[in-house]
């Protein structure tokens, strides 16, 4: 029998795991969520030896009940470049434990954007973005990491099409990429669970 997770609230992150391991799997949130929304996820996809950390998004959701990295509601989102920057800072001060080498970011939503937009500008060791989109700006150079992208069908929030223009806008920058489509909405397919270890190992190996 596998041993428990411990978890522990570290500044504005959720870690579970030991924080000093040879892999590390960070998880950003989605919209009007919060950091303990993905670590069920990260239970799901990791053992006990892979330090888990789950990032908090720096702005309260205008709703009043979750975060956000940016206000999607703010036309031209004015507040991502901040985002953008937080987001870096905080990837790199996790390098000190834990090499971005054999570091994974997974991102829901927004945070797949996210994901995607600051972690390709950084040496991790993959990406793996579910239900995402590009931001307008945003155009990968020259990567040779490997990226999953994953997305429903008949999601109502995200259309399927945003990831079909990340997989082409990632393809022409030279990255791995593979879209795992499935008949579903605006979530995460528990059918998707094996090939996500999968590409994690791949990462990691």
């Amino acid at each position: 029998m596998e041993p428990v997770m411990e978890h522990a609230t570290v500044g504005d992150a959720l870690w579970q795991g030991p924080e000093q391991a040879s892999r590390r799997l960070v998880l950003l949130h989605g919209w009007g969520a919060d950091a303990d929304d993905l670590l069920e996820l990260g239970e799901l996809l990791v053992g006990p030896q892979v330090s888990v950390v789950s990032l908090r998004a720096p702005l309260a959701h205008p709703a009043g009940i979750g975060r956000q990295w940016y206000d999607l509601q703010q036309s031209g989102w004015p507040q991502l470049p901040e985002a953008r920057s937080d987001l870096q800072q905080r990837l790199l001060a996790l390098d000190t434990s834990v090499g971005l080498q054999q570091t994974v970011v997974l991102g829901f939503s927004q945070g797949a954007a996210m994901a995607l937009d600051v972690a390709t500008t950084l040496p991790v060791a993959g990406v793996i973005a579910c239900s995402g989109y590009p931001h307008p700006d945003w155009q990968p150079q020259d990567l040779s990491l490997p990226v999953l992208l994953s997305h429903g069908e008949q999601d109502p929030v995200v259309p399927h099409g945003a990831s079909v223009e990340l997989e082409r806008r990632l393809k022409a920058a030279g990255a791995a990429v593979e879209l795992l489509s499935f008949a579903g909405g605006h979530s995460i397919d528990p059918d998707l669970f094996a090939p996500m270890r999968h590409f994690l190992e791949r990462c990691w190996s």
